[in-house]
Parts: C-alpha cells; structure tokens; sequence
C-alpha cells in the first residue's frame, strides 16, 4: 500500500466537518449515541464497525441527507442544524462529494453527462463544465469511455466515474460510502489507490465509511463505531 503522504503540520488548520455529540434515533431504536469527531483539510479517516453500528446513518447526518435528533454537526463555520432544507441542499451541492456503494449513476445519461450534472446544477459555464469533464474522465482513465452509459460499462468504470462526478465540483469534503463494497478485490485495490491519489492532489477531506482493512490502511486516522458510539480511534500506521 501506497504511503500516506504526511507531512508535519499538514493538519494545523481548523477542521473542515466537525460533530459534536451527535444523535440520531428511529422510532424507539437508537443508532447514534454521542458522537463526536472532526475532520480537516486533506485528511482521510476511516470510519469502520460492524453492521447496525450507526455508520451509513452518522455519514447521512455530516453530509446533510438527514437530520441529528441533538448535537452539533458544522461544515467549515456553518451549523447545519440551523439551516433550512433549501439551505442543506445548498451545501451538498457546493462543498460536499458523496461516492456511493451502488455508483448511482443516472442510467440514461453517459459517463461524461453524469460527471457534468453537478457542475450544470452548480451554474458552471459550458466551456469550463467541458474542460473539467475532460480532464477528469482522463484522471481516473475512463477518457475512452465518456459516451457509454452506465450500463455499458464495468463495476470498476463506474466507479471511476462515479468518483470523477464527486470530485467534479471541486468539494471540500467527500463521503464515500463502502466505495469498494461492490467490487472485486482487484477494482477494489485500484479505487482504493484512486481515491487516496486524488485526495492529495486535491487537498479534498475523506471520510471513508468502510468493513474493509485494506480501506481504512489509505487513511490517516480510523474510527470504530460499537452500537452508535466511538469504541476507540487511532492513527494509522
């Protein structure tokens, strides 16, 4: 596995995505019990821990998808408790990058109409949506297929695509949610040195939610969740 690229200090600056005694319930079910984390610029944590442990539901919660029931969830200098739903969304379109296990690729549109989609809804000029759509297909090698749709192309195309569509914006933080979960282990390890590259060329926090060992190895910190709460954190290796 590729080194991590740290540098002394390269942490210093104030945290990007912070929570704060996070909770979150369903009905009588309580999934997030008190978590606290922050994440900064440029760098990559795992988020690890069993099913039902409250992972996807805390990541819905940092990206905005859905609402902590108590606790503080800030974006840069923003309380996204204080914000209304136009406000939410707002931000994810803006600053946010979510890669999904799935891909959730619109199927009607190819590879390099799924990667401009953010950029259009983002107010992009043509030619610059173009420039960056080109660029990125290149980055993470799928050049050759910008006209396929997705269901003409591989698990591992697409979630190259999928990351390229993530990144198209320019966020300042991504989510990635089991990324490599639908994918064999050689696409998987590809993606995983994929993701880690990108995010140091870009300087773009990760938050990496994963069951994977191999994926957690890329990031700088791990964190486990046991039943809704922080069961312990460290530095990786």
């Amino acid at each position: 596995m590729s080194q991590k690229n740290i540098s002394p200090g390269q942490f210093a600056l104030a945290p990007v995505l912070t929570a704060t005694k996070v909770t979150k319930a369903y009905a009588d079910r309580t999934v997030l019990r008190g978590v606290s984390l922050e994440l900064r610029a440029g760098e990559r944590l795992a988020l690890t821990g069993a099913s039902g442990s409250g992972k996807s539901t805390l990541l819905n919660c940092l990206g905005g998808v859905d609402r902590a029931d108590s606790g503080s969830i800030r974006f840069k200098n923003i309380s996204l408790e204080t914000l209304d739903a136009d406000g939410l969304t707002e931000v994810r379109r803006r600053d946010i990058g979510t890669i999904f296990q799935f891909f959730h690729l619109l199927p009607t549109l190819t590879a390099a109409e799924n990667i401009e989609l953010p950029l259009q809804l983002n107010g992009v000029a043509a030619k610059e949506r173009g420039e960056r759509v080109r660029s990125l297909l290149d980055r993470v090698g799928v050049a050759g297929r910008a006209d396929a749709l997705p269901g003409q192309l591989s698990g591992g195309e697409m979630q190259r695509v999928a990351i390229a569509r993530a990144l198209a914006h320019k966020p300042s933080v991504l989510l990635a949610d089991e990324p490599t979960g639908n994918l064999d282990s050689r696409n998987g390890a590809v993606i995983l040195e994929l993701l880690r590259e990108l995010s140091d060329e870009t300087g773009t926090a990760l938050l990496l939610v994963t069951h994977s060992g191999a994926a957690a190895q890329i990031c700088h910190r791990e964190i486990h969740l046991r039943d809704g709460e922080i069961g312990g954190e460290r530095e990786k290796d």
